[in-house]
């Protein structure tokens, strides 16, 4: 069982509909195993896991990290 209490966490809102965010996989072989498609306004608090190494963001979203404010684009 992960302890979740030190996984690291983003935050992502959507600056226009459509969004995507995707969850990517851990080990030897990439893969995409999770979409979340949000619209404008909406914001979705992702989480990274024992399964969870990398997340893609499609769309103009602003993504909240410990690092920083990151803005995409379109």
């Amino acid at each position: 069982m992960e302890n979740v209490n030190n996984t690291d966490y983003i935050v992502v809102k959507a600056k226009e509909n459509g969004v995507q965010v995707i969850g990517l996989t851990r080990g030897h072989d990439t893969k995409f195993h999770h979409t979340e498609k949000l619209d404008k306004g909406e914001v979705l608090i992702a989480q990274f896991t024992d399964h969870t190494s990398a997340m893609k963001i499609r769309g103009k979203a602003e993504v909240q990290t410990k690092h920083g404010i990151i803005e995409s684009e379109s």
